[in-house]
C-alpha cells in the first residue's frame, strides 16, 4: 500500500491514504490491528521524535507522515478520526462466579501477570446479590489463552472462582482519533453504526483517542466496512493493494 490507510483496503475497498497521523494516533492503529506498522518501531520513533514516512517499495506516490502532534508538518487541523482498525488475533476469557469482596481482581491479573500474558480490554459484571459472585472477562492474544487459563486454575482456590471459560470466536474493531475527544457525539454514532449493521457488542473500552468494542469474528468486516462509512471515511476511489504488502 502507499501508505496508512483509513481501514484495511482488502476489507474496505474505498478506504483513503492518510497524509499525516500522529505518533498517538499510529500506536492506537498497530495496537489495535493496522498492519503498516510494528508497535515497537512507532514507539522508539516517537521516544526520539524522529518522523516516520511510510510509503510503498511499488509506487512513487507520497506516502503517510507519522509525526509528532507538535510537529509543524503536523500542525493543520486534524480530522476528527484517522482510522478503522480490526483484530482476529484475541479471544475472550471470563472468570465466572468470583467472590465479589476486595483483592479478588487484583488476585486474578496478579496470577495473569505472572504467566506472562498480554491483558487488553477487561469487564466485570454487576455482582449477583443472592450469590455475592460477579463474572470478570478479559481479552488477551490467542496464543496466550492455554498459558492465562493454567495460571488461573493454579490459583483457584485462592482466588474462589467456580469456573473458567474462553472463546476465540472474536474479534476487536476499534475507532481511533485524536480529534475524537473533542467533538461530541463520536461514540454515539459509532454505536449507531453497529446496531444499523446489526452487529452485536460484547464488550467495550474506551481511551482519549480510541473507542473499542467486541464483536463476533463473522461480523468484524460488517462493523468495519458499516463504521468507516458511517464516518465518511470512504473514498471516491478504490484504493490499490499491492502484492506482497501487510506486515
Amino acid at each position: 500500500m502507499d501508505g496508512v490507510f483509513t481501514a484495511d483496503p482488502r476489507v474496505v475497498p474505498k478506504a483513503h491514504k492518510i497524509d499525516r497521523v500522529t505518533f498517538e494516533e499510529m500506536l492506537e492503529l498497530a495496537a489495535t490491528g493496522a498492519k503498516v506498522l510494528a508497535l515497537r518501531c512507532v514507539e522508539y520513533a516517537r521516544r526520539a521524535a524522529l518522523p516516520i514516512h511510510v510509503r510503498s517499495s511499488f509506487s512513487n506516490n507520497e506516502g503517510t507522515w507519522v509525526v509528532s502532534a507538535q510537529d509543524e508538518r503536523g500542525a493543520m487541523e486534524q480530522p476528527t478520526i484517522a482510522g478503522v482498525t480490526h483484530d482476529l488475533g484475541d479471544a475472550k476469557v471470563t472468570v465466572v462466579g468470583v467472590p465479589d469482596r476486595p483483592g479478588e481482581a487484583a488476585d486474578i491479573f496478579d496470577a495473569i501477570a505472572q504467566a506472562g500474558v498480554n491483558v487488553d480490554m477487561i469487564v466485570q459484571n454487576v455482582s449477583t446479590a443472592a450469590t455475592g459472585r460477579t463474572d470478570v472477562t478479559f481479552t488477551c492474544p490467542q496464543s496466550e489463552v492455554a498459558t492465562a487459563l493454567a495460571a488461573l486454575n493454579a490459583k483457584k482456590d485462592q482466588i474462589g472462582f467456580v469456573e473458567l471459560t474462553s472463546d476465540d470466536h472474536v474479534a476487536k474493531v476499534s475507532l481511533i482519533g485524536a480529534g475524537m475527544k473533542s467533538h461530541p457525539g463520536v461514540s454515539a454514532n459509532f454505536f449507531r453504526a453497529l446496531a444499523e449493521a446489526k452487529v452485536n457488542i460484547e464488550m467495550i473500552s474506551t481511551s482519549e483517542i480510541r473507542i473499542s468494542v467486541v464483536v463476533r469474528a463473522q461480523d468484524a468486516e460488517n462493523a468495519v466496512r458499516a463504521v468507516h462509512a458511517k464516518f465518511g471515511l470512504d473514498d471516491d476511489e478504490t484504493a490499490v493493494v499491492y502484492g506482497g504488502t501487510g506486515r
